[in-house]
């Protein structure tokens, strides 16, 4: 995992502030594999809600990402928990690490 622990940390606190406990954050995608170089940070979040209010909270959390991380690409997929699984939310769950 291309994270530090330090990093790790400034995601996990940030998404507890802006998405809730309830909330699972995974890393996935190139920064999974420690052989690789560069990348941008791809992010699995899974969160209970209505549409708007998951919205909201995500576009908090990439705020918080960018102040806590500094300006930097950042992807986050956002799948609502009772929704149908896409096929990038399948290969988050299978493959991604929880953060």
């Amino acid at each position: 995992m291309r994270i530090s622990t330090e990093q790790r940390q400034r995601i996990t606190r940030a998404a507890a502030r802006t998405l809730g406990e309830s909330a699972t954050v995974r890393l996935f995608g190139s920064r999974l594999n420690d052989n690789a170089r560069g990348g941008d940070l791809d992010l699995h979040v899974e969160l209970d809600g209505d549409p708007a209010d998951v919205l909201e909270r995500e576009l908090r959390f990439y705020a918080a990402l960018q102040r806590e991380l500094g300006e930097q690409r950042i992807d986050i997929v956002v799948h609502r928990r009772g929704s149908a699984l896409r096929p990038i939310d399948r290969e988050a769950l299978r493959h991604g690490a929880i953060l």
